[in-house]
This record gives C-alpha cells, sequence and structure tokens, in this order.
C-alpha cells in the first residue's frame, strides 16, 4: 500500500511542476496584454464560480490569507492541501462566514491518517443567498412575492504526505455545482500543492496551484421556452432551449513563505515551562497571488500565541480594492488526548461592511 502511495506522490508532484511552469507562463502573458481600443487590459469578469476564492477559516483570514505555508489545519485544504501532512490525527473542523450582503458561506471538513506519511480529508464547501425576490421592469420592487436563490456546494477529497522529511505535497479533486434559481451548472476541478521546510531560520516555502478545472454552462428548466418559430405566421408554437455560454472557474497560482521567529531569528529555540508548554510564539507568512480574472494580490499576516493557549491575530492583503486589514484571536483547549479550538476573524470591506467568521475545530489522537 505504502509502495503505491510513493509511487503516486512521485507522479503528482511531477505533474504539479509541469503545471506550476504552465501557469507561471499563462499568468506572464496574461499580464501583458493590452487593450487596442480600452487602454491597459484587465481581467476582472472573467471567471464564474466566485465562492470558490472566498477564505475558509478564522485563523487564515485573520491573516489575511498569508497563510499557504503556515497551514498546518484542514483548512489548509483551502489554502495549500499540502499542510494537511502535518495533521496528524483524527480531526473535524466547522467555519462559518457571514459574508456580504446577507449572504453565507460554509466550510467543512474532517481528516483520516492513513499512515505516518499520509493523510485523507473530505470537504464541504457551500454559499447561499438565501431567498431574493424576483423583479422585473415591471415590478422592479418584487411586489409579485416570487423568489429565488442562489445555492453554491463544492465537495471535496484531499490527500496529502512527505516524500521526505522536509517535502510534502496535497492533491484535491472536487466536485463543484452552481445552482441559480432552477438552473444549474457542475463541473470537476482540481488543486495541487506543496511544501518544503527548507531548515533554514525556521522557514518554509508553499506552492499551489487551485481551481485547475473544466468549462461549464448552465442547464435547467428556465432556459427551456415555447415560442413561434415565425412570428406572424399562423403556426403552432414550438419548445426552444437558451443556449448559454460556457464560463471557467477561478484558476489562480499561489506562492508563501511562512517563518517561525523563534526558530532562528529572535531566538534559537522557544522557551518552555516545566510542563512542557511553550511559553511563546510568533509566526510570520507572506502570500503571492496571481489569477485569471483580477489582478494580482500580496498578503502578510503575523500570529502570536501565548503559553500555546491564546493567539492574536493581524494581517495586510494589498492590490484588493474591498479588504485590506484583518485581525482575529483564537483559543484551545487541550486535555489528554483531545485537541479543541475556536477561533475568530473579522476582515472590514472598504464599501460593503464587516465579513465576520467562527471556526470550531478539534482533533482526537
Amino acid at each position: 500500500m505504502l509502495n503505491i502511495m510513493n509511487t503516486l506522490s512521485i507522479y503528482l508532484v511531477r505533474a504539479c511542476s509541469v503545471a506550476v511552469l504552465y501557469l507561471t507562463a499563462t499568468s506572464t502573458a496574461l499580464s501583458q496584454l493590452v487593450a487596442v481600443t480600452a487602454g491597459e487590459y484587465t481581467k476582472v469578469g472573467l471567471s464564474g464560480g466566485q465562492f470558490l476564492k472566498v477564505g475558509v477559516g478564522a485563523r487564515g483570514t485573520a491573516m489575511a490569507g498569508a497563510y499557504s505555508a503556515l497551514s498546518n489545519d484542514l483548512t489548509a485544504i483551502f489554502w495549500n492541501p499540502a499542510g494537511l501532512a502535518q495533521v496528524k490525527s483524527y480531526g473535524a473542523d466547522f467555519s462559518q462566514t457571514f459574508w456580504l450582503a446577507g449572504t453565507t458561506h460554509s466550510f467543512a471538513a474532517a481528516s483520516i491518517p492513513l499512515s505516518d506519511k499520509f493523510k485523507f480529508a473530505a470537504s464541504f464547501v457551500s454559499f447561499s443567498s438565501g431567498d431574493i425576490p424576483i423583479t422585473t421592469t415591471a415590478d422592479p420592487t418584487g411586489s409579485a412575492g416570487g423568489l429565488y436563490s442562489v445555492n453554491d456546494i463544492a465537495v471535496g477529497a484531499t490527500l496529502a504526505g512527505y516524500l521526505t522529511e522536509q517535502f510534502s505535497f496535497g492533491v484535491t479533486a472536487r466536485y463543484v455545482d452552481h445552482g441559480f434559481s432552477s438552473m444549474s451548472a457542475s463541473g470537476v476541478s482540481f488543486d495541487i500543492g506543496t511544501r518544503y521546510k527548507t531548515g533554514v531560520k525556521g522557514l518554509d516555502l508553499a506552492f499551489s496551484i487551485n481551481n485547475l478545472g473544466t468549462a461549464q454552462a448552465y442547464t435547467g428548466s428556465d432556459l427551456t421556452k415555447t415560442v413561434l418559430p415565425a412570428p406572424g405566421l399562423n403556426s403552432s408554437q414550438v419548445d426552444a432551449i437558451l443556449a448559454t455560454n460556457s464560463f471557467d472557474i477561478p484558476l489562480s497560482f499561489r506562492a508563501g513563505l511562512g517563518v517561525n521567529m523563534f526558530e532562528g531569528l529572535i531566538a534559537d529555540k522557544h522557551e518552555v515551562d516545566a510542563d512542557g508548554t511553550i511559553v511563546h510564539d510568533w509566526v510570520v507568512g507572506a502570500d503571492f497571488e496571481t489569477f485569471a480574472d483580477v489582478p494580482e494580490q500580496f498578503a502578510i499576516g503575523t500570529e502570536y500565541t501565548f503559553r500555546e493557549f491564546v493567539s492574536l491575530r493581524a494581517g495586510y492583503r494589498f492590490g484588493q480594492s474591498e479588504f485590506g486589514l484583518s485581525g482575529g484571536v483564537g483559543l484551545v483547549y487541550r486535555t489528554g488526548s483531545f485537541d479543541g479550538r475556536l477561533d475568530y476573524s473579522v476582515s472590514p470591506s472598504a464599501n460593503l461592511g464587516m465579513v465576520n467568521r467562527v471556526s470550531v475545530s478539534f482533533f482526537i489522537d
């Protein structure tokens, strides 16, 4: 079994390397495009499935998303699936995001250790708008009482593991379904991530490609109409299906670094008290992200933890018109083989109010 996994891991890493080179070349070419009549080329609006870009987990979002090289919990499935390799026990994570305009974004995941080196996790993401009144030019207030909603989901499976003591990988396969009124569009996507512990001053490096997937198109009863084949002629109506354009999900590439400040920069090792508890811990992360549909972004974030119990976090995202500063707090409860965590983050937007997140996770050895 382990030999099969090791062989599969080697092929996956090779595929990841090819994909990284391809995406780097593609993003460089896109950044150089200039529209002939409209000035500098912009990528906004080129992709659907925007809920796939919403950050999950209160810890990573409190650090503004500078988390791909620091993630060591189940939310690593989103930030960098290679981080799942550091989850050493059975566990579960439930995260709720109170998103903009009354919408909600939910994340749930569970992990199973396959061996000392390999870990498996299943995840579920949903985005819901709630009920929205149907408005038309004749009824702009929606007083007729009709309602519709947007309900998007993604169901994934992740395999992560160590190829060496320093190098880990992770791969996620995901089924994505977009629901809009009585229409839907579905397809599959993949995330591939790697992480490397340099062994130098507590520095880790991370790379991932997210949302590699097929084009999707909406189908459903709302696209079926009964029409006259030729207006003005005395003929029977026929059934017709409106054609929809296909769309891509938001492909992205993320590169990050993370450093533990107590592993060579401000101290050679952590201070530990008599019962083995680390007194102070301080990590700093930085992420660069390039997207297929929006300009590039850069994030920095930090987390300070006192006595492995309470954590304070903050971060800032550059290149984002709505979100900049983020912050949050976390609490850890440990007893015997049980490890429970409660995290909260807040991300103020420039024009649309606050985004609040709450995460609850637990691990059992």
